[in-house]
């Protein structure tokens, strides 16, 4: 399920050796598993921190807890040590993290829904916007709403037309059109003012 190398193992035990407390672990967990800001935790856990219903691996001189809503996520993480010129870094690899894509037999809306939060927010974030699914009508049109920096933006409809429902056309089979529900006039710091544009 996880596999720990002999070189994360020794860190660890070395960590948990110098705060010297009974019974002393390591408690790994996903955090927004399924979604672009997913991350691995990774902390100490004494045996009052755990709620009971963690899953343990038993390493050698210590036990790794894995929180019991993490598994799913975190089903085939690897966790290394590696020793560099400038001292040593933990890796962990937890190619489920951020979920698995659907399947081309799921709905067109967790199709769709998938696209824009794992592919068009991630590149819409670099200028401070995003952009959520208002509608999936049953004839293929999206509805999406603009927000942060796309609205107001005097660019949102080149990003609509030229990056979105382009991107939504070619992956999502089923996409018809991709429409706009944002009243743009109404955004407060957009990230091109539309009088600009």
């Amino acid at each position: 399920m996880i596999q720990i190398s002999e070189r994360a193992q020794a860190h660890f035990r070395k960590l948990i050796e110098r705060e010297a407390l009974p019974g002393l672990g390591v408690r790994l967990s996903a955090v927004h598993p399924g979604t672009t800001r997913a991350d691995v935790r990774l902390e100490f856990a004494e045996p009052g921190d755990l709620r009971g219903d963690e899953w343990a691996v038993d390493c050698e001189g210590f036990t790794l807890w894995l929180e019991a809503d993490s598994v799913r996520w975190l089903d085939g993480a690897e966790i290394d040590y590696a020793t560099q010129a400038t001292g040593g870094q933990l890796q962990i690899r937890a190619p489920r993290i951020k979920g698995e894509a659907p399947a081309e037999s799921a709905s067109l809306v967790e199709r769709v829904r998938w696209l824009v939060e794992h592919e068009i927010n991630p590149q819409l974030a670099r200028h401070g916007g995003h952009v959520s699914v208002v509608e999936v009508s049953g004839e293929g049109v999206v509805v999406l709403r603009f927000g942060g920096g796309c609205h107001g933006c005097g660019m949102a409809d080149v990003t609509l037309k030229q990056g979105i429902e382009k991107t939504l056309l070619e992956k999502v089979p089923g996409v018809t059109a991709v429409r706009d529900a944002t009243d743009h006039d109404t955004g407060a710091a957009p990230y091109v003012p539309r009088d600009v544009a």
